[in-house]
């Protein structure tokens, strides 16, 4: 069923522009209290359900983005309503300083299906790639003479906070606020060269994402991750996974670090950890669970609401044959997306499970990201050449085909508008 009008006049970028950027049209809409921290389009979203969203002119949109990979199970799943609507009559924050069954929970299921020792429960994945570096560090000083250095990958991205930001590669943001915090190096994503001749006695860990989801959806590659890991185990340092944005079934499979057969000392999750709500979790594992009392902490860490919504969440994706559907809804989307790049002559296509990236022949994907808007489809572009595809883990491949189909129509309107750009027609 269409649930979108897509029978419109042909526009050019510059009037898709302007469509996107208008201001909302209810003229109550505070927007200029917000400080301008993100390039929002103008549609103000009130109702989602599954993979699809509804703006204040109850126009639906298909969403592919799922607020960044966050909403794991669509938009308002059933369950999670439950979880939480459960929760929240119980008990909600009963303090960091206390136990709570939904902590308890999630951090005994987690571990045992992760393989893990030890969890801490923290709001965003910044956070949790922030309290890997201070576990790192903390390590360090016990086993490796006040060893503190961290390699990361160039392109690599590891969050807004400014450990985080310190530790993410050059290039990654336009303004760092500098100085950055000391004790980072970047090399080269995919060479193992670089990553040897990097290494000295001040280095305590190697922080990799296992797909570059920022940088355009560049995954590790298996030679490369598992000689990484094979460094690190030669030399005495920690790995260090942050599958924030690759954890949690985005991948295929619980942790992206199961494709690759590699075992990492501490692994960062957040995004579709909480289903849509805030939470993280750093996990770890043998030698570097050393962490005491009081060496990391928050207000809202652990509390009982959002926890609630990591159980329903991870229950959800440890059921028979979901994370099997994962990766068969991923091979309709990779041969989907194929074929249309094929037939518009676009770039690589690069992802795993339901992780995708598009590479485009030019850099039109902001543009293109407009069209779709346009078209009623929700993508976004980590790249001024790339197009990202994050919908739901339980997308529909009737869902998939639509989304496909709108791709095309958006595909089409860049099309005949740089086509007109080139033929001197006003635009």
């Amino acid at each position: 069923m269409n649930l979108f009008n897509l029978r419109r006049q042909t526009s050019s970028l510059d009037q898709l522009a302007a469509v996107a950027v208008r201001p909302p049209e209810s003229t109550s809409m505070p927007v200029n209290y917000l400080m301008p921290s993100v390039e929002r389009p103008a549609q103000v979203f009130v109702r989602g359900q599954g993979s699809w969203m509804w703006d204040s002119d109850s126009r639906a949109y298909l969403d592919f983005t799922q607020g960044g990979a966050v909403n794991s199970l669509g938009h308002s799943p059933a369950v999670l309503i439950k979880a939480m609507a459960d929760q929240t009559q119980s008990l909600m924050n009963p303090g960091a300083g206390f136990y709570n069954r939904a902590m308890l929970t999630l951090a005994q299921r987690l571990c045992e299906s992760t393989g893990s020792d030890q969890v801490h429960f923290l709001n965003t994945g910044a956070e949790a790639n922030e309290g890997a570096i201070k576990l790192a560090r903390k390590w360090g000083q016990l086993h490796r003479g006040g060893a503190h250095r961290i390699i990361t990958a160039t392109r690599s991205c590891h969050g807004r906070s400014f450990g985080a930001m310190s530790a993410s590669g050059s290039g990654t943001f336009d303004n760092r606020f500098e100085p950055q915090l000391p004790g980072f190096i970047n090399v080269p994503f995919n060479d193992l060269p670089a990553l040897h001749a990097a290494v000295d006695a001040q280095t305590v860990a190697i922080m990799l994402e296992p797909v570059q989801s920022e940088a355009g959806v560049i995954p590790a590659t298996e030679h490369y991750l598992k000689g990484v890991e094979r460094l690190c185990r030669e030399l005495g340092i920690l790995l260090i996974l942050d599958e924030v944005q690759t954890g949690m079934g985005r991948c295929g499979t619980l942790l992206a670090e199961q494709n690759y057969g590699v075992r990492a000392d501490i692994v960062t999750l957040g995004k579709g950890l909480g289903g849509g709500v805030p939470l993280a979790a750093l996990l770890a594992r043998g030698k570097a669970c050393c962490l005491e009392p009081g060496e990391l902490g928050g207000t809202h860490h652990g509390n009982a609401l959002m926890t609630a919504a990591g159980v329903a969440v991870l229950d959800t994706l440890l059921e028979k044959n979901f994370l099997q559907d994962v990766r068969e809804a991923g091979h309709h989307l990779r041969e989907g997306l194929g074929r249309l790049a094929n037939s518009y002559a676009q770039g690589e296509l690069r992802g795993q499970g339901l992780l995708w990236g598009l590479t485009l022949s030019d850099n039109s994907a902001d543009a293109v990201v407009k069209a779709a808007l346009y078209e009623g489809l929700l993508i976004t572009a980590p790249q001024p050449d790339c197009l990202r595809f994050t919908p739901a883990l339980c997308v529909s491949k009737g869902n998939i085909d639509e989304m496909l189909l709108r791709l095309a129509r958006a595909f089409a309107r860049v099309r005949t508008a740089q086509l007109q750009c080139r033929r001197g027609v006003a635009v």
